[in-house]
């Protein structure tokens, strides 16, 4: 289905243009080797530059035959590569392998272009003739560019100010070998259903983070376990010369849009329209985002909901239907190879609903420390992280976990929850993220009826659900130590948070006697306030203290006293309103 689909992708571009077509790619290349007629290399031209507000030097992308794909052995690429296999040295210090490298590229080169008449293929030929490897490093040619040659970096030829791919008799060489069949057992490519040789090694898919920076197998067979019926290498999974080309090559052009690739943990995710309009990964792109520089929140929040209901919405004026398929990738390293995370396909409306409901089961009341109308994946993982700590990145399976449940509309995984809990216990501190993913968790557990009530956005003040209400009554018991005590920097949030939303039982009778002698530390208005709210909240609790609270109800808690907090902190004309009669005060 994986394969089906980036297939059908790259003919999607191909049709629009957006492509190197079959047998070429886009290879990022640094310098260019300007041959003369005669083959004698005449300069080492650089390509790379500085891009406008960068540091580094980005090789430029050239289209030229598409690379072989490379494990252990030697293998050239035809009319570029790096400077092992076009000149003979390289900087790993083993000049054999690297003299065994330019007499691959030699042999490829004079087979393929030996009888072509074209002057561009005759300087290349006349080149490989009489370059010398051993005498390289005292060529006057490389002074200059040798250390920057030896990093690894591309090399392409040019001959009269020209490059491979705009000299029709150079095209024309490769495209013939390119076609020619391979030799073996036909059998049926499980692409496109027709009967072909199958490729044994697949190309390299490059730009997965964490995965090796030469490129990894998507489909790969190592182990004798999996080689069913002594069919080695990928022949156990045959897919066609075209299909493994088309598959690759869509995919490897993902990974290179830096503008649609998100990585969450350590998994690198890519989205595409079936039809390969590029405006649904841009909305989408949005979508993750919460909010998005290039669109109003109120615009996106319209988007999302014309597309959930069926209706066509616009996106820089191009119109987008609901029912257009839209797939979604999540791949992580893994050693040589890579793995799929996830894989999601389902129309864009669909898409649009499941991340409509993430976003209103997250939605909770603001604690004015984060700048987001709706908070973005990114930061809502970074809640169950220690930020003191050297690594702040969340745990991959955790994080490709959630974006499944997110775009999937299915439980948030377990861990999200339960790493949530662990900072909340140790920092003692509910932020606007850890509510959040508190009342989305709970909202999306299955028989979670005695919750329903207290999931809300705001403060629900009638609710008599126990561990709610205990938990406003934290939250009032700590805004009247705070008051009674001006300027305190340990609240009972510090010693008492954990321990009063797990055993209420052994907590509260203390809070409640404290509670007493902060109220005696107060005179007047400040008292009856005080007062009141917490008559009115133990007034609420009709059972008595339970011993144990299970961890879904210390979230529920947990909700209560950020609802109640959020709650206090509200802006208000006078916070504590003033005592009118001392009949009033006599009877606090």
């Amino acid at each position: 289905m994986i394969l089906q689909a980036l297939t059908d992708y790259y003919e999607a571009l191909a049709r629009r243009g957006e492509i190197a077509p079959e047998g070429w790619a886009f290879p990022k290349v640094s310098f260019a080797l300007e041959l003369a007629q005669d083959g004698r290399l005449l300069r080492v031209v650089p390509l790379a530059s500085i891009p406008e507000g960068g540091k580094k030097p980005v090789p430029q992308t050239k289209l030229l035959p598409a690379a072989v794909k490379r494990t252990v052995g030697i293998s050239a690429n035809f009319l570029w590569d790096n400077s092992a296999y076009l000149l003979g040295i390289d900087g790993k210090g083993n000049p054999e392998r690297a003299k065994e490298c330019f007499a691959a590229a030699k042999a490829l080169h004079l087979s393929l272009l030996g009888e072509t008449d074209d002057a561009f293929a005759r300087a290349i030929c006349a080149f490989f003739a009489r370059w010398d490897p051993d005498s390289a490093a005292q060529d006057p040619v490389l002074t200059d560019t040798r250390e920057d040659l030896l990093q690894g970096g591309n090399l392409v030829f040019l001959f009269d100010g020209r490059f491979p791919d705009e000299n029709p008799a150079l095209c024309q060489a490769w495209q013939t070998h390119y076609d020619r069949g391979g030799e073996g057992e036909t059998m049926r490519c499980l692409v496109t259903g027709q009967e072909v040789v199958p490729e044994a090694v697949h190309p390299s898919i490059k730009n997965v983070m964490g995965a090796q920076s030469s490129g990894a197998a998507l489909v790969s067979f190592n182990g004798e376990a999996f080689c069913s019926y002594n069919r080695t290498q990928n022949l156990n999974a045959p897919v066609g010369k075209y299909a493994a080309f088309a598959y690759t090559t869509a995919l490897n052009a993902l990974l290179a849009d830096r503008e649609h690739v998100r990585r969450f943990g350590d998994t690198t995710v890519v989205f595409w329209a079936q039809d390969a309009e590029p405006a649904y990964q841009n909305l989408f792109d949005a979508f993750l985002d919460g909010d998005s520089e290039n669109i109003s929140n109120a615009e996106l929040k319209g988007c999302m909901d014309d597309l959930a209901n069926g209706r066509q919405t616009d996106w820089d004026a191009i119109p987008l239907h609901p029912e257009n398929k839209f797939y979604i990738l999540g791949l992580a390293p893994n050693a040589a190879r890579l793995s799929v995370r996830f894989f999601l396909r389902d129309s864009f409306g669909a898409f649009a609903a499941h991340v409509q409901r993430h976003y209103r089961d997250i939605d909770i009341v603001t604690d004015n420390r984060s700048k987001w109308d709706t908070l973005p994946l990114w930061a809502l993982l970074r809640e169950t992280v220690n930020l003191n700590s050297k690594n702040k990145d969340p745990s991959p399976q955790m994080a490709g976990d959630t974006l499944r449940a997110i775009l999937s509309g299915g439980r948030y995984p377990a861990t999200l929850y339960q790493q949530t809990q662990l900072r909340i216990r140790a920092e003692r501190d509910m932020t606007r993220g850890r509510a959040g993913i508190v009342k989305a968790y709970l909202t999306r557990l299955p028989n979670n009826d005695p919750y329903q009530e207290v999931l809300t956005v705001k403060l629900n003040e009638q609710t008599t659900y126990q561990p709610y209400v205990l938990g406003r009554l934290f939250s009032v018991l700590e805004g009247l130590q705070q008051s009674a005590n001006p300027g305190i920097n340990t609240t009972i949030k510090d010693k008492y948070f954990s321990s009063a939303s797990a055993t209420p039982q052994l907590v509260f009778p203390t809070l409640l006697n404290l509670a007493e002698k902060h109220l005696r530390k107060l005179d007047g208005g400040a008292r009856v306030y005080w007062a009141k709210q917490v008559t009115d909240l133990t007034g609420r609790i009709t059972d008595t203290y339970p011993a144990h609270y299970n961890l879904y109800d210390q979230g529920v808690f947990q909700l209560g006293y950020y609802h109640q907090t959020q709650k206090r902190y509200e802006k208000k004309e006078k916070a504590e309103p003033a005592i009118k009669t001392e009949e009033e005060a006599k009877h606090v």
